[in-house]
């Protein structure tokens, strides 16, 4: 079992950063709150949770335990699997999501792509009580990033390309990921994508 993954960092999206660890590049698909954390660094240390099925063997990974313990909470939710999981911890902060469930706001919740109103509240009453066992460090704001702006176009191709990861279709993502860089030009990379993921 990997416990967690040390090293330089040889490439970095929104989806996935890829970890080089004495010569062995690992790929690890994560959420936009560990692409942030990630911004800036030459190193990682990203926590990681191994899913290993019949098809693939895929390694997500995560900039804390924290949010490797929501990730593991959520997918242990009937009807939720890792992509989703991935989604729900794109879209909210870890603190943000505790409060969430915490609070039993199942219309926030349903504002995350592919999560319905049942599915929200399952969420919920499956997770209610057990959330209290993961201890949230204060995380930024949502939107607030040390990235600084570069040219529009970077941050759009950046976007739409975590977008169609994520498998939304790249013509209306590019759609949605334009119309928010026009009410708000200085959005980083990672707000686009959080606020497509409302609007998709």
């Amino acid at each position: 079992m990997i416990e967690y993954v040390k090293g330089q960092i040889a490439e970095l999206t929104p989806a996935i950063a890829v970890i080089d660890c004495h010569g062995v590049g690992y790929g690890l698909n994560i959420s936009l709150n560990t692409f942030s954390a990630l911004q800036g660094k030459q190193e990682a240390k990203l926590y990681v949770y191994e899913a290993i099925r019949e098809d693939a063997y895929v390694l997500y990974g995560f900039s804390t335990r924290q949010e490797r313990a929501l990730f593991l909470l959520l997918i242990s939710v009937s009807g939720i699997g890792g992509n989703t999981a991935r989604m729900i911890l794109s879209a909210l902060t870890p603190a943000e999501l505790v409060n969430v469930i915490s609070s039993g706001n199942d219309k926030l919740l349903k504002t995350v792509k592919g999560i319905g109103l049942k599915t929200a509240q399952r969420i919920i009453v499956d997770l209610k009580d057990k959330i209290a066992s993961v201890e949230i460090e204060g995380t930024a704001a949502p939107g607030t990033s040390a990235t600084a702006a570069t040219g529009h176009s970077e941050i759009l191709e950046e976007a739409v390309a975590a977008l169609t990861m994520l498998g939304f279709p790249p013509a209306p993502s590019q759609k949605v990921a334009l119309a928010i860089l026009k009410e708000e030009p200085e959005a980083a990379v990672e707000r686009v994508i959080k606020l497509a993921l409302k609007r998709l």
